[in-house]
């Protein structure tokens, strides 16, 4: 796809991610927006996302997230690293759009949901596909900044099986434009509030095993999230911690939303599917790595979930 000339009658154009936005979409939107803008000057170019976690705030370029979803009517909207039903508050101007394009790399998303869609499951991210999509004479620190952080987190910093040659050699390539590559994975990958110890200890302190050590669950009351002052931003890294449990081949994080729905996040090793698990409760993801909502117990999840995994071979 040439993005330059697909938006080159737009005037207005709508840049946006998912909900509750991670590393590889913050990064991805980001390198997008500052990069349409340094081809389109003229062009009237936003970038809609939820809150980021205070880690990223630290890092040139992420003032020009605007949280608020107001202010604009786009004609154009380019919806990076998810569906619209997971857009959030854009979710409306993205339907209003008279063009719409969407840049994914989620299984759940094979066909993309916009008028033009530029999908690869195999990619490692979605910061990988931006890359993909620009002219790299155009590539600055700043922008290449965003596209490192968006592949090193969907990545776990280049282990994860979609991790590719043409990855890393992309990853080579941002490197040259002197990016700190310690400083970005440092302090936005691995390193933790006391609170994200805090909630990581206690959900891996009362997990449990089943399924002959199969599979681990780990949760957290929406009661002890309040007595502890732990919000949503707190969970990063907590289901890879599960994940990475000795013998274990499928980890199942959740915690509440709200007093009626759980968020729940599946990840496997090698075996499990979890993208299509997912599927059967509306969510959606990767092969190894997936989530969904779902408005019931956590007791009722977790024997559903189980009694699917007891059917695998694991």
């Amino acid at each position: 796809m040439d993005i330059i000339k697909e938006l080159a009658n737009s005037k207005k154009i709508a840049v946006s991610g998912h909900i509750s936005p991670d590393g590889d979409s913050i990064g991805s939107c980001i390198a997008m927006t500052l990069y349409l803008r340094k081809r389109f000057p003229d062009k009237d170019i936003r970038l809609f996302l939820e809150e980021i976690p205070d880690c990223f705030k630290l890092i040139e370029g992420s003032e020009i997230i605007d949280s608020t979803f107001e202010g604009m009517e786009p004609d154009t909207y380019i919806l990076i690293d998810t569906e619209p039903e997971r857009m959030g508050p854009g979710e409306k101007l993205f339907k209003k759009a008279d063009l719409t394009i969407n840049i994914d790399h989620h299984l759940s998303n094979a066909n993309g949901r916009g008028d033009i869609n530029y999908i690869d499951v195999n990619a490692s991210s979605a910061a990988e596909l931006v890359y993909r999509l620009i002219d790299v004479s155009y590539l600055d620190k700043t922008i290449a900044t965003w596209i490192y952080l968006g592949i090193v987190h969907d990545t776990g910093v280049f282990k994860f099986p979609a991790t590719s040659p043409e990855t890393m050699r992309i990853a080579a390539r941002l490197m040259e434009e002197n990016i700190n590559c310690q400083y970005l994975v440092d302090t936005t990958f691995y390193e933790k509030t006391y609170a994200q110890n805090l909630a990581c200890a206690r959900i891996v302190l009362n997990s449990k095993i089943y399924l002959g050590g199969k599979v681990i669950v780990g949760s957290i009351s929406r009661k002890e999230m309040t007595e502890h002052n732990i919000v949503k931003n707190d969970f990063e890294g907590v289901i890879n911690q599960l994940r990475i449990t000795t013998g274990t081949e499928v980890a199942i994080f959740m915690y509440p939303m709200n007093d009626s729905t759980i968020k729940v996040s599946l990840r496997s090793k090698e075996k499990v599917d979890v993208s299509k698990i997912c599927g059967l409760f509306g969510g959606g993801g990767h092969i190894r790595a997936a989530g969904f909502y779902y408005k019931g117990s956590e007791e009722e999840i977790t024997n559903s979930l189980l009694d699917l995994l007891s059917m695998e071979d694991l």
